[in-house]
């Protein structure tokens, strides 16, 4: 009877498991996902409870304690241990308190790229209590003054080799009283002061803590710029808390002290800045930092610095799909890819060329207050949607009426759920576990954000102002942007911001700016259709000219088309017919122009131009 009744258990569990793995296939990795989310928030939580605060510099401290000798950073000849990492931020914190002008506290700009000196300021501003405001190395003039000032910065601190576009700007700085500092022995221009000779002539005392007693959890950290739906930069805030959440990103990824992690991504981004160079202080892992991307270096680099984990957006795996082929493709150490906006045969390709490595697809907004993962490794989608995720952040996929440019909307004013397998806008509640902290000084852009009437009267969701599907296994799937911006090379362009460059030219009476899909290339590259004054002809130099002052490369419009810019019924500027036409010449009788920085110049587009774009023998 006991060996029947065991043969009878042992066989029901066999047929559950049976039964589990093929119609719930995903659903040991649901579990896995839940308790992995459960040890993410019982952390958080224990740490926010802490007294006093507790920040992301506390938990660097922590590290430097326990394990002072374990090397931290990795740049060029360059090697800093997490003992050197803090005395060397001692001496940024201590050098930058003898300035005039600077009050513990006050926010410090961040001018600067990929390099230590980016790492050792900004723990010496944590550690001083000062938010730091991360500034695009790309940005110039107006966009740049803009940025500056809408963080509420008191002080600048620029790399040495943006001198240049620093000076444009300095007689605004100047007559704001702003303390301009440069990472170099000597400066001669009048108003900029050279701060690193000041640095290494500063003690490497630690700060007390005393100093950022006043801050709190609700405080500003960083200011990350973003390039929304429109306008200039808006510096979204992440305030201590945030950044404190945010210190998981890595761990829970599987990564850990006996990592090394290859840092190629901008630190003025979220990815860069939050998930390599945050992540890493709570895992206590190594990281590789290199001043800029290079695809033909990339896999030497791992080589020789044995990396385990990488950072990519779409276009970093694209890019390494397309050098050549070499024997050695697969010889490397890497064991995990984290990042967003790998297409799916990418994803094929990568893996098939560069071994079993696993990639890490997710989805989230530097303002935003939801976020997706790809735990399963579903090819394609950006992450997998579950009833306790949906608890704890809620969101919803609603419809979007896209030549109106506005969520559909039923009769009695609220809006209408996207079914299973529809594109809708992905919307998220905003509550206080997920808040939506808003961008610095702009109420309203931080307004735009803010969806009300959703599903119920008076409720308030923040607009991601992203288009996604969720298929019938749960999978969502990124799909398009909605609103005036594309995305190009990695970063998001405002359409609104590009059009005001354009008009500020002489000649442009109009221009409408959108972006258009190239094959071969992620994204969407810009384009512009343009109106031109009476009287007036287009100077294709001048206008190269204009733009490369104002505009950072991924911003400029490659194409320009010269037309009448069509305006629907509602005086919106109608870009649909413009977007499918593309730059196809076959649809096109007005001139159109490309962009060509050897001509220094916009050239007429020629059929010979287009069929090398289309074939991908000209790379843009």
């Amino acid at each position: 009877m006991e060996i029947f009744t065991l043969t009878i258990t042992l066989a029901s569990i066999f047929t559950i498991l049976f039964a589990v793995k093929t119609y719930f296939p995903y659903f040991w990795m649901d579990v896995r996902y839940f308790c992995e989310l459960l040890q993410i928030i019982l952390k958080f939580l224990s740490r926010r409870r802490r007294t006093p605060c507790f920040f992301v510099v506390d938990r660097f401290l922590e590290q430097t304690a326990t394990h002072p000798d374990r090397l931290f950073i990795v740049f060029e000849n360059e090697r800093y241990t997490f003992a050197q990492t803090d005395k060397r931020s001692n001496q940024f914190a201590q050098a930058l308190q003898s300035q005039p002008g600077y009050v513990a506290g006050d926010t410090v700009a961040l001018f600067m790229g990929n390099e230590p000196a980016f790492l050792f300021t900004w723990l010496a501003l944590a550690k001083l209590g000062s938010p730091s405001a991360l500034l695009n190395y790309n940005i110039r003039s107006k966009s740049l003054l803009h940025s500056f000032n809408c963080s509420g910065a008191t002080v600048l601190i620029a790399a040495p080799e943006l001198r240049e576009a620093v000076e444009d700007v300095l007689p605004s700085l100047t007559q704001q009283g702003v303390t301009v500092l440069l990472m170099t022995d000597h400066c001669s221009t009048p108003g900029i002061l050279s701060f690193t000779e000041k640095v290494n002539a500063a003690l490497d005392s630690p700060i007390p803590c005393s100093v950022r007693s006043n801050v709190t959890l609700k405080s500003p950290a960083s200011f990350i710029y973003t390039s929304g739906t429109t306008g200039l930069p808006k510096a979204a805030v992440v305030n201590q808390m945030r950044l404190l959440s945010s210190l998981a990103v890595l761990s829970s990824s599987g990564v850990s002290s006996k990592d090394v992690l290859y840092l190629n991504l901008p630190l003025y981004h979220t990815a860069g800045f939050i998930i390599g160079f945050i992540g890493s202080i709570d895992t206590g892992s190594t990281i590789v930092l290199r001043r800029k991307f290079s695809a033909s270096q990339f896999w030497d680099d791992c080589r020789k610095h044995n990396v385990t984990v990488i950072q990519y957006i779409g276009e970093v795996m694209r890019y390494l799909c397309s050098v050549p082929m070499r024997e050695n493709d697969k010889d490397h150490k890497v064991r995990l890819a984290i990042g967003n906006g790998i297409r799916a045969e990418v994803w094929r390709e990568f893996i098939r060329r560069f071994g079993n490595v696993q990639i890490r697809e997710f989805y989230a907004s530097t303002e935003g207050n939801v976020g997706f993962v790809n735990y399963a490794g579903k090819i394609g989608a950006i992450g997998r949607v579950n009833f306790i995720h949906a608890k704890l952040f809620p969101f919803v996929l609603i419809q979007y009426d896209t030549e109106r440019d506005e969520p559909v909307r039923s009769p009695d004013g609220l809006c209408v759920q996207a079914r299973k397998g529809e594109t809708g806008l992905l919307v998220s509640k905003i509550t206080d576990f997920a808040p939506f902290e808003g961008y610095a000084q702009n109420e309203e852009q931080t307004e735009r954000k803010r969806l009300r009437n959703v599903l119920k009267k008076g409720d308030l969701y923040f607009n991601s102002g992203d288009l996604m599907r969720i298929d019938h296994d749960n999978f969502i799937y990124f799909q398009d942007r909605v609103g005036d911006t594309f995305r190009w090379k990695g970063e998001n362009v405002a359409t609104t911001e590009v059009s005001d460059i354009l008009t500020m030219w002489d000649c442009i009476k109009e221009a409408n700016v959108y972006g258009v899909s190239v094959p071969g290339h992620e994204g969407r590259i810009g384009m512009a259709a343009v109106t031109l004054k009476e009287d007036t002809h287009f100077d294709g130099r001048k206008l190269y000219s204009h733009v490369t002052e104002y505009l950072p490369s991924y911003a400029r419009p490659r194409f320009i088309r010269i037309q009448a810019v069509e305006v629907t019924g509602t005086f919106k500027q109608m870009k649909v017919k413009l977007v499918g036409q593309g730059f196809d010449l076959g649809l096109i009788q007005d001139p159109l122009f490309i962009l060509d920085d050897r001509e220094k110049s916009y050239v007429t587009m020629t059929t010979e131009i287009y069929n090398s774009i289309i074939s991908g023998n000209m790379k843009l």
